[in-house]
């Protein structure tokens, strides 16, 4: 009896290890179909997007970098003929904020100021016209003349104006400007010059923004019985309040920047700081000045630096509404 007892468990102990060692059950489980394996992407490696941007980081650095580096140091150094020899000195900013300078200074503010006004005045209705046109092909003309013109400047264009509009141009004569009181080489004609570059400008700068804006904004806006000016003043407007504040901003920073169109119509009669900057470098009124032009750009990095860090915050404000 005992030992029958005894091989009972033995027996049934048997097909449990039959299966768990590599019988029917281990068949079983071998012969499973196997998920197909999915091929992991490798990881690109990190240094690879820097070394992409390498070249442009070196040509920044090369371009811009050392230039305003040397314009910092000079600012901040005398000349190297000054008695006592080369040294560090806040002489030539001070110089730089004071009478003449000061004045062109102002000048080139107020210049830029009414242009890029005038500018985004005139830009937006024929931007805004440009695009309802039903003329596909008149739009594609003004957008493609705009980009040409926003970047005609310099010595050209100059000759072009006084071609044109000069003592002896031809509008001049034939309309009789001159006796109208009409004089190209004064501040009201420079800014007539100005404006043929950046009117353009901002066509390009603002045709985004108006194609941003959403048709159902104006029908609801109809549907509620406003009128034209109306949506105009309480919606379109408001939503392009940013673009036009950048658009204002980038044609500050061109005007006041812009000096070979200046020289050749104005040179001297005009006080603008470009210009002043050119007589300090090559000595016309004074020998020695080249630290005190250093330092006269200096003032224009500042003053474009300021007016430009506004044109980033402003861009992303109207992003939020027009994408």
């Amino acid at each position: 009896m005992t030992t029958a007892r005894a091989a009972a468990p033995s027996s049934a102990a048997g097909p449990s290890r039959q299966g768990a060692g590599g019988g029917p059950a281990a068949a079983t489980t071998d012969a499973a179909p196997r998920a197909p394996r999915k091929d992991v992407p490798r990881r690109r490696p990190r240094n690879a997007g820097w070394l992409a941007v390498l070249p442009l980081i070196v040509f920044v650095l090369v371009v811009f970098g050392l230039p305003a580096f040397a314009i910092v140091t000079g600012a901040f150094k005398t000349a190297p003929g000054a008695p006592g020899g080369v040294h560090w000195t806040t002489g030539n900013l001070t110089q730089s904020v004071h009478g003449a300078y000061l004045t062109a200074l102002w000048g080139s503010v107020r210049l830029s100021a009414l242009t890029a006004a005038l500018g985004v005045v005139l830009g937006l209705p024929l931007a805004h016209a440009v695009l309802t046109s039903p003329l596909r092909a008149l739009r594609e003309a003004v957008l493609a003349a705009s980009g040409v013109l926003a970047n005609f400047g310099g010595v050209p264009l100059a000759f072009a104006f006084v071609a044109t509009l000069g003592n002896s141009g031809e509008l001049t004569r034939a309309l009789d400007l001159t006796g109208h009181g009409w004089s190209l080489y004064s501040f009201t004609g420079l800014t007539v010059v100005y404006l043929y570059f950046l009117v353009p400008l901002m066509v390009l700068t603002i045709t985004p923004a108006l194609e941003g804006l959403r048709t159902q904004w104006r029908e609801a806006a109809q549907n509620n019985g406003a009128t034209t000016g109306q949506y105009w003043i309480h919606v379109a407007l408001p939503v392009l309040a940013p673009s036009l504040l950048g658009g204002f901003v980038l044609l500050f920073g061109s005007a006041f920047a812009a000096y070979a169109t200046a020289a050749a119509i104005v040179g001297s009669s005009v006080p603008l700081i470009t210009l002043q900057i050119a007589n300090a470098l090559s000595g016309n009124v004074l020998a020695g000045q080249g630290n005190v032009a250093l330092a006269l750009s200096l003032d224009m990095i500042v003053i474009a630096g300021a007016v430009m860090a506004l044109y980033i915050p402003l861009q992303r404000r109207s992003a939020r509404w027009l994408h």
